[in-house]
């Protein structure tokens, strides 16, 4: 068996690297357009930062693994294709700002159409809206060949993407429940996984069914981190402590504890673009009441940003005019170096806009993406980047974390405490440190929804 995956990009690259290391019979083409991210698969430079990806990609790469440009190629030799490339949020005409782009997903379509010479297993890896298999069936069906169209979303976490794939909690493919030749299109997939996944956990559903059910858990985890950052606003207004009323509530097995940590908000490359998705849909559909519950998740996650950024401000005398603040973390999440609508971006921007000089330090994320996420050049003497939290901090009025990455824990803050200016504030946007610690150390300090700090 040869399996193609069209998309080099979060997806596609973690998830064929486990296909190929659990298959070792089976050949595993990655392709994509963009030259530079197929030569960085090939290096020893990944593209994507995952805990344990390298190794895994280093065991199978060029045997039964292979990332290529010649995308044709490896759609006319494989047996299933999946497509895994971005479906952004349109930014122009028809359901711009909140409909999915799914001019990459046509072009893959037509392309397998183009170049494929039998019927194939064509697999929708990338989340997509509710019937979009109906756009890639109608144009394989003018081809006059067989296909079969499926559809198998991620539920990856970055950050423990390699483990999620090891062992997910459910394995999730729709097809054409009607028909024989459906049914078996589901089944081949099914086996795949179930080279190391328990049959179990792998949920057949229809087509339609499997893609609303991607954009259902997203928009379902979206509206926790909104609902408990809701709380924290309230938190902090009487004295309450987000974190004790996190446990409370979560204690009660019918709610659960995850997704209740309270932060600046959620961010990464699905939340808000399937949320959004999600609202075009319930709209579309004229269901403006479930579009308007929807729009308001969304919405309490701006406000949780404007809200972090504004406290910076008012804490410094409403006056950061050219002070110096320490940027600790800029990606949406420790352990991945993807910055893809991060907080950090519109929190980062308030502080621009009232001229604060910011010294950035991530682990993972470079000056380059940064700068292009805030839209500056490297050269603007508003920003600065520090190989370290300590060549950060000296002389910063503040430190801003944004990201809960594990060394920001383990730092000597006593020590960068002397090397700040006077008086030393903290604003811990993830409530991973220590407040207690700090405050003993002279620091002030504000946390997200914590009433009774400084």
């Amino acid at each position: 068996m040869r399996i193609c995956c069209i998309g080099a990009g979060y997806v596609g690259g973690p998830t064929m690297t486990m296909i190929a290391h659990k298959c070792s019979d089976i050949i595993v083409d990655v392709v994509d357009i963009n030259a530079d991210r197929i030569a960085s698969w090939n290096s020893d430079n990944l593209p994507v930062f995952e805990p344990n990806l390298d190794g895994l990609v280093k065991e199978v790469r060029n045997k039964n693994l292979f990332f290529s440009t010649d995308v044709e190629t490896a759609v006319e030799r494989a047996d299933i294709i999946f497509i895994s490339v971005n479906t952004p949020t349109k930014k122009y005409g028809y359901g711009a700002g909140r409909a999915s782009d799914l001019s990459y997903v046509e072009a893959c379509a037509r392309t397998i159409a183009k170049v494929s010479k039998t019927g194939k297993i064509v697999v929708e890896k990338s989340t997509m809206p509710v019937r979009t298999a109906d756009v890639i069936k109608t144009i394989l069906a003018s081809t006059g060949m067989k296909f079969q169209v499926l559809s198998n979303p991620e539920f990856l976490a970055e950050g423990t993407a390699v483990q999620d794939l090891e062992n997910p909690d459910r394995v999730l493919i729709g097809g054409d429940e009607e028909t024989q030749e459906g049914r078996d299109a589901i089944d081949v997939l099914a086996s795949i996984y179930e080279r190391w996944v328990s049959p179990e956990k792998i949920i057949k559903t229809n087509l339609w069914s499997s893609e609303l059910s991607k954009l259902t858990a997203n928009a379902f985890l979206a509206q926790r981190i909104s609902s408990i950052n809701s709380i924290s606003a309230l938190c902090e207004a009487t004295g309450a402590d987000v974190d004790q009323v996190a446990t409370a509530v979560g204690s009660d097995t019918r709610i659960g504890s995850k997704f209740l940590k309270s932060s600046i908000g959620y961010g990464g490359s699905c939340f808000q673009k399937d949320l959004l998705n999600l609202i075009y849909l319930c709209e579309h559909f004229n269901l403006p009441e479930v579009a308007k519950y929807w729009r308001g998740v969304v919405e309490i996650n701006e406000y949780q940003k404007k809200r972090f950024s504004d406290k910076i401000v008012e804490s410094l005398f409403r006056n950061i005019c050219g002070k110096r603040i320490a940027i600790f973390g800029f990606s949406f999440k420790e352990n991945t170096n993807d910055t893809r609508e991060t907080p950090a971006i519109d929190i980062c921007r308030n502080l621009l806009s009232e001229n604060a000089v910011l010294a950035f330090y991530d682990p993972q994320v470079s000056a380059e993406q940064i700068c292009a996420d805030l839209q500056i050049e490297k050269t603007d003497s508003r920003v600065e980047f520090c190989k370290s939290p300590y060549e950060a901090s000296e002389n910063a009025h503040a430190i801003v974390l944004l990201t809960h990455w594990d060394e920001f824990t383990k730092l000597d803050y006593e020590k960068i405490k002397k090397a700040m200016m006077s008086p030393a504030w903290i604003f811990d946007g993830r409530n991973c440190l220590n407040h207690r610690l700090l405050l003993e150390l002279g620091y002030l300090v504000h946390a997200v929804g914590k009433g009774n700090l400084s």
